[in-house]
């Protein structure tokens, strides 16, 4: 299992799950993660937090513990 955290800098990677619950899936969602979406990985901060993307032609940073929670594929 492959996760956002565990994306590289520079690959563009697709959604296949988001394994949070509650409100923590609630605002994920509301920041335009969803199934199936592209997520191209900007940046990453030097001690991994936060990690910068950039998803539906806008720039987000997310935290580290949140993108864990973002199950991808390549």
């Amino acid at each position: 299992m492959k996760t956002l955290r565990d994306a590289k800098i520079g690959e563009t990677v697709k959604v296949k799950k988001l394994t949070g619950e509650g409100a923590v899936k609630r605002r994920i969602m509301d920041m335009g993660i969803t199934r199936g979406i592209e997520v191209y990985v900007r940046k990453v901060a030097p001690l991994g937090d936060p990690v910068e993307v950039t998803v539906r032609g806008y720039e987000l940073s997310i935290r580290k513990a949140d993108a864990e929670m973002i199950e991808v594929e390549e």
